[in-house]
């Protein structure tokens, strides 16, 4: 979906098709028959931006056979769909059994993400409308802490200049200019957007940015206009934003409520937990290891990484972080000028809620996420932004 702003830019939302797991190129073609375009016509629109997710082999595909690009820059066409913003947190296997911490793998110091990335870019290029310049791409925040020292945050920064110079090269070759949004999340050498500033500092790069995650922001217990503020006073562009929701639990010491929580503990992705403390902020990896273990203190509130549907909070006695999105958005586009054009509805797991909660088919998926960009579609009209055919 696409809207003007007041200041009469276009604002982009779009949906982000992780949630729908593909590794190969006729994947993600079945993807926009299957699951993409009956949103659009949920919605009835004819139009919907997607924030497509290629994996290794699909990005790899479509990099060596410049047909398979044009076919699928067709197939978008025709099923009334547009890209201007890509997922490249995921590398591959997003989609298996168990994602923990494999989604952090290859970082920003393995060869293999810069090649991966530099591959998005170039198809991000082609993908574009025909009339925008800009596109987006969100990244991992450069490692997982556990494996990141000094000599791989050289590997990394310097791996990001290279980025950089590239991207600058493409601009040059397609008039297409392509930004990366470093996305912080709870458990990562960059968790919070605070985290951000001294590295994008070394590397000292106009088109790398942030990704300002709206589930994440939350559960690092972030205020969204501290945050917004100091990366504005720190001259870090906001690269794009994603629209989502985490798990929130007022009273954590209860019985029952730990058992609800218990309800969101499953083996496919990390759920993060935080709680904050007058000592600072506190936190374990996984949400089981703060219910089962007491990992955590519990006279404070927690939130967990589990972007929960935007339009359906858990029932009591949990909630979503809802009003921490809602806060962030008004700031984001609700002022003068927005600090991003690129807005994405990111929830993507739908088949990881507890079983009662789970899309039993895929026109009950598909209502789901129509519901979610309808929410936020109204969010952003009720800031004054106009929606455009």
């Amino acid at each position: 979906m696409r809207f003007r702003h007041p200041d009469g830019s276009t604002v982009h939302l779009a949906y982000c098709t992780n949630v729908h797991p593909a590794e190969t190129l006729a994947g993600v073609r079945a993807q926009l028959r299957d699951h993409c375009e009956p949103v659009r016509k949920r919605l009835g629109r004819d139009r919907l931006g997607i924030g497509l997710w290629l994996a290794k082999d699909a990005a790899r595909a479509l990099v060596t056979d410049p047909s398979a690009l044009r076919g699928l820059r067709t197939e978008l066409d025709s099923r009334g769909l547009e890209v201007v913003t890509l997922n490249g947190f995921p590398y591959e296997g997003f989609g298996a059994e168990e994602v923990k911490y494999r989604v952090y793998k290859p970082d920003w110091a393995d060869p293999e993400r810069l090649d991966h990335t530099t591959a998005l870019a170039r198809l991000l290029a082609g993908l574009l409308p025909d009339d925008v310049t800009e596109g987006t791409i969100s990244t991992l925040p450069l490692a997982w802490r556990t494996v990141y020292d000094d000599d791989r945050a050289a590997l990394a920064h310097t791996a990001l200049r290279t980025l950089a110079e590239r991207l600058d090269a493409l601009e040059e070759l397609t008039g297409r200019s392509i930004r990366i949004g470093l996305e912080p999340e709870p458990g990562c050498t960059v968790e919070t957007t605070a985290d951000a500033i001294a590295p994008l500092a070394a590397i000292g790069r106009d088109r790398i940015g942030i990704c300002v995650d709206t589930c994440h922001l939350a559960t690092s217990f972030e205020d969204p206009h501290t945050a917004l503020d100091r990366l504005a006073a720190a001259g870090v562009p906001v690269v794009k934003s994603q629209l989502s929701a985490a798990l929130h639990a007022e009273h954590p010491h209860l019985p029952e409520v730990r058992e609800a929580l218990a309800a969101f503990d499953e083996p496919r992705f990390l759920h993060q937990t935080r709680t904050l403390t007058a000592a600072g902020l506190r936190g374990t990896d996984d949400l089981g290891e703060a219910i089962k273990q007491d990992a955590l203190p519990d006279a404070s509130p927690w939130r967990a990484h589990f972007h929960v549907p935007l339009h359906a909070a858990p029932a009591a006695p949990l909630t979503s972080t809802l009003p921490v999105l809602k806060d962030t958005l008004t700031r984001l586009v609700g002022g003068p000028q927005p600090l991003t054009r690129h807005l994405e509805v990111e929830t993507y797991t739908w088949q990881a809620l507890p079983p009662e909660l789970r899309p039993r088919a895929r026109a009950q998926l598909a209502d789901g996420i129509a519901a979610e960009l309808t929410l936020a579609r109204d969010l952003v009209t009720d800031l004054g932004l106009k929606e455009l055919p």
